[in-house]
C-alpha cells in the first residue's frame, strides 16, 4: 500500500452535529455545526453556519460563522464577511474582511525577526543620541 507524505488530515464537524467537550485535531477542522469546549488543533475553519463557544489554541483559524471565547492562533486569524468573533485573541497575523466583527481584546504575537528588527532599531537610537551629545 502506497502512502503520501502529503497526505492532509481533513475532518468536518457536520451542520448536524452538536459536540460538548475537547477536540484534539491534527490536519484541517471545518466546523459547520457547533461546538462548545476546547480545541487543539491546526488549521480550522468555522463555517459560515459554524457555532463556536471555546477556547481555542491552533496554528490557524478562518471564521466565516459565530465564535466566542479565547483564540491563540501562533499563525493567524482571519475573519471572513460573515465571521463573527468575541472574547479574546492572541495572534500573529490577524485579517478582518469587509463586514467581519471583531469584538475582542486582542494582542498580538511579535516573530521573532519583528522582536530582532525593533531590539536593532533601539540600539540604533540610543547609539546616535550618544553620538549626537556635545560636551562643554
Amino acid at each position: 500500500m502506497l502512502k503520501s507524505k502529503n497526505r492532509t488530515n481533513l475532518s468536518i464537524i457536520d451542520s448536524d452535529l452538536s459536540i460538548d467537550g475537547s477536540l484534539t485535531s491534527r490536519g484541517k477542522l471545518i466546523i459547520k455545526g457547533s461546538l462548545k469546549g476546547t480545541i487543539d488543533g491546526e488549521i480550522v475553519v468555522i463555517a459560515k453556519e459554524g457555532k463556536v463557544h471555546s477556547d481555542a489554541k491552533v496554528s490557524s483559524m478562518t471564521i466565516g460563522g459565530s465564535f466566542r471565547g479565547e483564540i491563540s492562533a501562533t499563525k493567524e486569524l482571519i475573519i471572513l464577511s460573515t465571521g463573527r468573533c468575541e472574547g479574546k485573541v492572541k495572534c500573529k497575523d490577524l485579517i478582518v474582511e469587509n463586514g467581519g466583527i471583531l469584538n475582542a481584546e486582542v494582542v498580538s504575537m511579535k516573530s521573532d525577526k519583528y522582536a530582532a528588527e525593533k531590539e536593532k532599531n533601539a540600539f540604533l537610537k540610543s547609539d546616535m543620541k550618544n553620538s549626537n551629545s556635545i560636551e562643554l
